[in-house]
């Protein structure tokens, strides 16, 4: 018997019942124990860890020292080695020691900075990046952090994979239903409250057969009983991962979000939720609740909350510079989450989810409302605010080409200046803006009434938040500006402006028209790089500069001359006759004399996909 357990393999010290265990990695527990020195090689005893940094990855300093491992690590290898198994009870105490010298050096807002460890670039050797480039922020002032938590207030949290998974089922349902063919008519057989019912019930009967067709056991113990009013979270919980999904995504459910919205709608009105048994409506769940509900909401305040954040670009950027942006997020994330899922009952991937939420915000900011920020510099570059060059009037005539609107030089110029702000300033509270909207479409107790607009029929419903908010941001644009030039009438539950829900379509349609007119001029120097269209551009403008001009002098003249309607009331100079001046110019661009340079850098459409 001596002999027998003399030849056994060695375990580490792992019993029977430890092995056996699933939650157990030997893996792990046997590169936790030291090896004989006699089964280490030469090489492995010639390197050592370097007094004062993490044991795992070498390169930086140590923070943590685990009392079981006896080694000292930093707080985000510490987290990556002790996620399961017997590792994950591990106690540690903080290292006081001083930080070592070290070819890393921490950035003033608490996140190292690191070189990168190889950088391939496709005609160069394996590089090195620089301390000097990688980057560094300095930490926020207090008015910056409070602007992210009021934010994170309006910022809807990003879908799980098993989230979107539902979303596909919802938008199913909603493509082949005809919800609002069937409600917003004058004349039907049923009565109209009859009707809203059994086409929400045909939406719930849609999503609850796709789901078990998905699905078959999670369908078949949702819908065991066959009654709609036991399953209402879960049909609350779809409706809502479509709001949320639409806000973060305003070009999605372009076809589907209306019925959508007008469905619940409907669904609040008392007399329809006494028929249905149920509500279908929930609030929309943002960054702010979720971080609120698990004492986490401190993490919005931290000075690197900005890195963890923001959207890195490859604008005018080394690919080393890139790489090293993408390093300081990831090290500034992971941070945060294992800092506030230790001291928290947040999971740490509910936290990365809400920097991810904060994320995606910041990329529809620089998508939506950059754009028109870049178009503001070309009109102070190209253009002066009173006296124009030669060839570079902004001067338009009601009468002449289309133009609704007698504007001097310097009035137009101050016209397009003071527009290009207001809509900057609407896309940068966008997602504000929508929660106030849906909290109108939503009220219980503001109803609307069927209306032929010259459209068709439209739902007409007072706006008063969304309105409210309108004009704070207009009085924040003159106050800007300094004055202003023609109308500040916001219309919002008349003709021109039925209801919230045509409010946030009008808006969210901006960046269509300024990205692609900002992304062809971003293009001209690279035409002028191919020899015959540089003698094509020199032929017919004289010089790229006299490209610019001819297309922004355009765009400036009769992007915003009051046309695209049948009179003057429904365009002109009202906050959303602009926007409608500036669509009429896009209609017309196919006519335009340099139509050839838009084609020539990759125009194609301003519309995109109706998807």
């Amino acid at each position: 018997m001596a002999s027998t357990q003399e030849n056994l393999p060695k375990t580490n010290g792992l019993t029977l019942a430890e092995i056996l265990d699933k939650d157990v990695d030997i893996q792990e527990r046997v590169a936790v124990d030291p090896m004989d020195d006699s089964e280490k090689s030469d090489d492995e005893g010639a390197q050592e860890v370097k007094e004062g940094y993490c044991v795992e990855c070498e390169d930086q300093p140590a923070e943590l020292l685990c009392k079981e491992c006896s080694d000292q690590f930093c707080a985000v290898c510490f987290a990556a080695q002790h996620r399961k198994g017997t590792r994950k009870g591990h106690y540690t105490t903080p290292l006081v020691t001083a930080e070592p010298k070290s070819q890393t050096k921490k950035a003033p807002n608490g996140v190292e900075s690191q070189k990168d460890e190889e950088m391939t670039d496709g005609d160069s050797d394996d590089e090195e990046v620089r301390e000097d480039e990688a980057p560094v922020t300095t930490s926020l002032d207090n008015k910056a952090k409070e602007q992210y938590v009021h934010r994170s207030k309006f910022i809807p949290l990003r879908l799980t994979y098993g989230e979107r998974k539902y979303l596909r089922l919802l938008e199913a349902a909603l493509t082949v239903s005809e919800y609002t063919d069937k409600i917003d008519v004058y004349v039907f057989n049923k009565s109209r409250a009859k009707r809203i019912v059994a086409q929400i019930r045909e939406i719930c009967s849609i999503i609850s057969g796709l789901l078990v067709a998905a699905d078959y056991k999670t369908g078949q113990e949702l819908f065991e009983s066959r009654d709609f009013s036991a399953n209402a979270d879960f049909y609350r919980r779809i409706f809502e991962l479509g709001r949320r999904h639409k806000i973060m995504n305003p070009e999605k459910m372009r076809n589907t979000y209306g019925k959508l919205i007008y469905m619940l709608q409907d669904s609040q009105m008392p007399e329809i939720q006494d028929m249905l048994g149920f509500g279908v409506v929930s609030p929309i769940r943002t960054v702010y609740t979720v971080l609120e509900e698990g004492g986490a909401l401190d993490m919005l305040r931290e000075d690197i909350i900005d890195i963890a954040t923001s959207e890195i670009g490859a604008e005018d950027r080394s690919r080393r510079e890139i790489q090293g942006a993408i390093k300081a997020k990831e090290r500034a994330i992971e941070k945060l989450a294992y800092k506030y899922s230790r001291s928290t009952d947040m999971d740490d991937e509910l936290l990365k989810q809400c920097l991810y939420s904060i994320g995606d915000n910041n990329a529809f900011l620089r998508t939506n409302r950059d754009p028109c920020e870049k178009l503001i510099q070309y009109l102070k570059k190209y253009f002066h605010p009173t006296t124009p060059d030669s060839g570079r009037s902004l001067a338009i005539r009601s009468g002449r080409n289309g133009a609704r609107l007698t504007h001097g030089h310097e009035k137009q110029y101050s016209y397009c200046l003071q527009s290009l702000t207001l809509w900057k300033e609407i896309l940068g509270d966008m997602f504000e803006l929508w929660s106030l909207a849906e909290d109108d479409l939503l009220s219980e107790t503001i109803s609307y009434r069927l209306r032929d607009t010259g459209q068709g029929l439209n739902r007409v419903q007072p706006a008063p938040k969304t309105a409210h908010k309108m004009h704070n941001i207009l009085h924040r644009a003159q106050a800007n500006i300094g004055y202003w030039v023609g109308s500040s009438v916001v219309h919002m539950g008349d003709h021109n402006v039925p209801n919230a829900h045509f409010f946030l379509d009008k808006y969210t349609q901006v960046y269509r028209i300024t990205n692609p007119i900002c992304n062809t001029l971003g293009k001209i120097p690279e035409l002028m790089k191919k020899p015959s269209l540089k003698k094509f551009v020199e032929t017919e403008y004289g010089s790229e500069e006299g490209l610019m001009v001819e297309i922004l002098g355009d765009f400036f003249r009769h992007g915003f001359d009051g046309s695209g309607a049948d009179n003057f009331f429904d365009a002109g100079s009202c906050i959303d006759g602009r926007l409608t001046s500036a669509w009429e110019w896009c209609n017309n661009l196919e006519k335009k004399k340099y139509f050839p340079v838009f084609l020539l850098t990759g125009f194609w459409s301003f519309d995109g996909e109706f998807n």
